[in-house]
């Protein structure tokens, strides 16, 4: 019974998330009381569908690029050749927390126009650094005795890195991708400010029109995406705990 109730609320969120996207007009009683002067209470300037999957799109890729340069930059700086390289490295990552998504939209426009790129600039640079850091503490945390146990049986170190220490660190790696997504999604509505398609088109239409029922609709629907991936790459987490012999946490 106590695993049927998490399956329960996983299964209504997500039924909740696809009826908002899909079928936005049956809600229209719930959202009506938050208009004002007959203003329209269901987003009706695109489809939320579309931007619904263009936001996760785009955080998307940008969470990836993010995992593949913070993760190698852990393991370089982790390596015998790269550990003097490992202030630098933080300097780089900790870029995107210095300076707030809109300044580096701001930054970024000039170079490259309005539109997509600005806000996955934006997203990778503010996604390092949880990669980086949980990666970097999976890494230097593993049970000395399975490393020497390692080296032992005639491992390189490419080998040990791959199936040792990697496998090993796995869960803890992914507990910094999950952070990253989390805080991905709701920083990517911003990128609508700057002509990316994303949920934020929804919730800036609703602030210019004092339509506090659009607001709501896009805040909504970011954060059944922000618990229901939250809630995903957590229980992933786990399966690579079990599988690692680790007891999650």
């Amino acid at each position: 019974m106590s695993r049927a109730w998490p399956l329960l609320a996983r299964g209504t969120l997500l039924a909740l998330l696809v009826a908002l996207v899909l079928e936005p007009a049956w809600f229209e009683p719930l959202f009506r009381p938050l208009t004002r002067n007959g203003a329209p209470a269901i987003y009706d300037q695109g489809s939320l569908l579309a931007l619904t999957l263009h936001h996760v799109q785009i955080v998307a890729l940008a969470c990836l690029a993010a995992s593949a340069v913070a993760i190698v930059l852990a393991i370089l700086v982790t390596r015998p050749i790269g550990a003097e390289f490992l202030p630098l490295s933080r300097a780089v990552v900790n870029i995107g927390q210095t300076f707030p998504p809109v300044a580096v939209l701001a930054l970024a426009v000039p170079a490259l126009g309005f539109g997509d790129r600005p806000t996955l600039v934006a997203l990778f640079l503010y996604g390092l650094l949880p990669i980086f850091e949980n990666t970097l503490a999976g890494l230097t945390t593993l049970p000395p005795a399975v490393v020497d146990a390692a080296r032992g049986v005639g491992m390189t170190p490419v080998q040990r890195l791959l199936r040792v220490e990697l496998p090993l660190a796995a869960p803890v790696i992914l507990a910094g991708i999950r952070l990253s997504v989390v805080i991905s999604l709701g920083t990517a509505t911003i990128g609508s400010t700057v002509a990316a398609a994303t949920l934020g088109e929804v919730i800036i239409a609703g602030l210019t029109s004092s339509n506090l029922a659009f607001v709501v609709q896009g805040g909504v629907i970011v954060g059944l995406l922000a618990v229901l991936l939250h809630d995903g790459l957590a229980a992933a987490e786990r399966a690579l705990a079990r599988r690692a012999g680790i007891r999650p946490a």
